[in-house]
């Protein structure tokens, strides 16, 4: 793509923004004597700074350590009324130096990376009853299951269509998708690394002021293989659940999935997390245990799939912030995981907290893929955030990894050498115009 064109496509995107404001504006301005309603506009842009010396595959001795910057910045524009809500978010994402050499003579132009990361609309369609339709963040409870992962500058939206019901206490969310990669005239191929459709049913109730309660159950196919038809669809049901009384806090989640792989086996997974903290002032101590299922045999000799799918679960999040345990079927060989934990908070300020988390990795299973032992070594994460605004926090984290043998052998590191990950993000995130019109 020439430099001209690149150019070209990036002011029309920020002219589609500018055309976006400019109509949320005007609607409120000309209905603003028949409604209430709200308008905002919030900006974030969020750098990271990374030193990477074993971040997501261990440190091999000789190899140099790479240090980047990420960017995100996104505008959010918001409309909001009685009975319908709009959202419309623009972001761009790039890495610092991502620019394309356009001439000989040294001229670089950026590499276009504007998205559309949310577009929906949210409509009342009942006195307890809403509709969802649009490109939007599907993010439930711990985000064990359905999340943003917001730790990828990405992030994660989907296309899908949500219905939310309120009765006698009970929040239900039922929701469907189903996607395309171009306008076909005839088959349904999509490829096998992402879901072809993904549709939940989620139930949630706060019993009291300290016990809350969810079910979720989601039906997410593949297809079979990228040029055929047949859509295979995992089952995943199971709770989570909190409680908090006082300074002892827990949480935990149960998952069974069933019905058939991506490759059209038998299924018949499962995931479990718990954790529990207790506050002691300024101090909470925790710990915590997490296992996702795994094979223990491989090949012709597998007739039913054991290794649990994450489907969009928040990885970093929940096991280690070195990110070595994302793809559980090639990061633990099939094998699943069992990650023991335990965690220290530390908040001195309203602006400061200070946590480090120390992981114990275990493969869950053994099988012909792996070593027979299953140790995977430990990781330590410390994260220190300062929140100096309303609008602006900075992030800094120290993490390290002590492999065994076979961790090693799992990632093809023989001559590993010490694993370290440095990070340090700096989001600011004002709101750039809030104009709040009542119903005259």
């Amino acid at each position: 793509m020439s430099g001209k064109n690149i150019f070209k496509k990036q002011n029309n995107v920020f002219a589609l923004i500018s055309k976006v404001a400019f109509l949320f504006v005007l609607f409120q301005t000309v209905f603003a004597t028949n409604i209430k309603a709200q308008f905002k506009i919030d900006a974030e842009l969020r750098n990271r700074s990374e030193f990477r010396d074993g971040y997501a595959k261990l440190s091999s001795r000789g190899s140099t350590p790479a240090f980047l910057v990420t960017q995100r910045t996104r505008v959010v524009f918001s409309y909001e009324s009685e009975d319908l809500k709009i959202k419309f978010t623009p972001q761009d994402v790039r890495i610092w130096g991502d620019d394309s050499k356009i001439t000989l003579a040294g001229s670089n132009g950026n590499n276009a990376s504007i998205d559309l990361f949310e577009g929906f609309a949210d409509f009342k369609i009942g006195k307890n009853s809403w509709l969802a339709v649009g490109r939007q963040q599907l993010v439930y409870d711990n985000q064990s299951i359905l999340s943003n992962a917001n730790w990828n500058q990405n992030g994660i939206s989907s296309d899908a269509v949500l219905l939310k019901l309120k009765l006698s206490g009970w929040n239900i969310h039922i929701a469907g998708s189903w996607n395309t990669a171009q306008q076909a005239a005839t088959d349904n191929f999509y490829p096998t690394d992402r879901y072809k459709s993904i549709n939940f049913l989620w139930i949630n109730r706060q019993f009291n002021g300290h016990f809350k309660l969810s079910f979720i159950h989601v039906a997410a196919g593949r297809t079979q293989t990228d040029t055929t038809n047949n859509i295979n669809f995992r089952q995943t049901t199971g709770i989570y659940t909190t409680y908090k009384n006082g300074n002892f806090s827990f949480w935990g989640d149960a998952y069974y999935q069933f019905g058939k792989s991506q490759t059209g086996k038998k299924a018949s997974a499962m995931l479990l997390d718990v954790e529990a903290g207790y506050k002691l002032k300024s101090f909470t101590p925790g710990i915590g245990f997490s296992y996702i299922s795994g094979n223990s045999k491989t090949g012709n000799s597998m007739t039913t799939d054991h290794l649990y799918e994450p489907i969009y679960r928040s990885r970093h999040a929940f096991n280690g912030f070195i990110d070595y345990y994302t793809n559980y079927s090639k990061q633990t060989a099939n094998g699943g995981l069992a990650d023991f934990y335990g965690f220290l908070d530390f908040v001195p300020s309203k602006t400061v907290s200070i946590r480090n988390k120390l992981h114990f990795f275990q493969l869950a299973e053994t099988n012909p893929g792996t070593p027979t032992n299953k140790n995977l070594g430990v990781e330590n994460d410390l994260v220190v955030k300062f929140k100096f605004s309303e609008w602006g926090q900075l992030e800094g984290g120290y993490l390290f990894y002590v492999p065994t043998s076979t961790l090693k052998t799992i990632q093809n590191v023989p001559n590993g050498k010490f694993s370290q990950f440095v990070y340090l993000q700096l989001t600011i995130a004002p709101i750039l115009f809030k104009n709040e019109l009542k119903k005259m």
